[in-house]
């Protein structure tokens, strides 16, 4: 059975939205944090994403066979977590799971010590982990543009080694914001962590996790959809409730390239209030620091006429799909283009919505379904596998509702 829903054309929006979740990138660190602590510690406001709850359920789990699902934060956390853990544990996933390289960090992990078996394809889910017997080096390269959530988990661990942890990190950096999110929660967990970028040198001595109380802020990667929204209606008033200006999350950042798109913020009593403002034809932008941000901003410049030029979109091939072949084809829908003339370097020629109801693929991806659903401000959409938005943020379609739009859901 496939199920979608029908999303009415809303041309001007007004509102709050009252379902937003809380960061799942904090959440993720905060549990494996709290259990490193001696699971002394609280973390309130915890995400509501079923990648975050899946990880409350697992890390936790008597169960030998651990299944993270499509949830790639959750394996990638856990892999570190249970291989210094000692614990005889099996960790598999979805379909597409078992596409997703895990190599860089299986290899560190065994450098360090741990013993990890692959189970099906050499550098990839499912493994089984056998127990870590002593620390064999404190230095480990590894590399810095390929998935910070590797570099996250092996810091999350260093303090409990015996020698502590020296990352030495290769090649260019992507997703700073995330490494810098974990060092400054390891903080607040009473570890001291020394990062220098220049060098490309993360310094973790031997030290012990301490109790700590952590609320999790509003989650930024959530919050960008609603400046999608508010960049491709006709008019915007939409208010989102505790948010703060300042924030741990490096895809804050998106209230600075809504600035380009046509979208003022205002932050009023612990609120962001979004509304209209005037935009640029072209733009420009580097999404190595905050890759997710793709699939809200490339929808609104192909749908709003403005051309763009981007890098940093490498990390979009290993995500829950392929995301530049799925941002490809969904933006072909309405006659845009996303081409890599050049290694490295994309350009984005937009189109223009006809007017003609445009059925949406979600490709197992949440960010898919999110970053689409503004061209409903445009004309009437439909949505194929609307659920994938549970990995995320359940609640994303009844706050739409609460804006402005009328959903039905149908299956066939």
């Amino acid at each position: 059975m496939t199920s979608n829903i029908f999303i009415n054309k809303a041309t001007s929006l007004s509102g709050s939205v009252t379902k937003l979740s809380s960061s799942k990138s904090i959440s993720n660190r905060a549990l494996i944090l709290k259990f490193l602590s001696g699971n002394q510690s609280v973390v309130s406001n915890l995400s509501d994403a079923r990648d975050t709850q899946l990880m409350l359920k697992l890390i936790d789990s008597p169960d030998k066979i651990i299944d993270v699902m499509d949830a790639g934060t959750t394996m990638r956390f856990l892999t570190a977590y249970f291989a210094v853990s000692g614990k005889n544990k099996i960790i598999t996933g979805t379909a597409r799971m078992k596409e997703r390289p895990i190599g860089i960090l299986v290899e560190a992990l065994q450098s360090l010590g741990a013993t990890i078996d692959y189970l099906e394809s050499e550098g990839f889910p499912p493994l089984e982990l056998k127990g870590f017997s002593k620390q064999l080096t404190k230095t480990i390269e590894i590399p810095g543009n390929v998935s910070s959530q590797y570099i996250s988990a092996m810091m999350m661990i260093a303090p409990t080694l015996p020698l502590g942890l020296t990352l030495s990190l290769t090649g260019k950096i992507g997703s700073a914001p995330y490494i810098q999110m974990t060092a400054s929660l390891m903080k607040e967990f009473g570890v001291q962590v020394h990062l220098d970028f220049e060098a490309q040198l993360i310094e973790v001595p031997s030290q012990p996790y301490l109790p700590a109380h952590v609320t999790v802020e509003a989650d930024w990667s959530a919050i960008s959809y609603w400046y999608g929204f508010a960049a491709l209606a006709q008019t915007a008033h939409i208010t989102l409730p505790n948010v703060s200006v300042r924030s741990l999350q490096g895809d804050r950042v998106i209230a600075d390239i809504m600035e380009w798109l046509g979208v003022k913020s205002t932050f009023v009593n612990n609120s962001l209030i979004l509304t209209k403002k005037n935009h640029f034809n072209s733009i420009t932008w580097n999404f190595k620091d905050c890759p997710d941000l793709a699939q809200t901003v490339l929808p609104v410049c192909a749908a709003k006429g403005i051309r763009g030029e981007f890098t940093g979109l490498e990390s979009l091939r290993i995500k829950e799909t392929d995301r530049i072949a799925a941002l490809q084809s969904e933006l072909g829908k309405i006659d845009a283009m996303l081409t890599e003339p050049e290694t490295g370097k994309w350009i984005l020629t937009p189109g223009k919505i006809s007017g003609e109801p445009i059925t949406i693929e979600t490709y197992h991806d949440h960010r898919m379904a999110m970053g689409l659903a503004p061209w409903a401000t445009q004309t009437n959409l439909v949505i194929n596998d609307p659920s994938v938005v549970n990995k995320s943020y359940p609640g994303f379609w009844e706050d739409m509702t609460t804006i402005g739009f009328e959903i039905a859901k149908n299956q066939n």
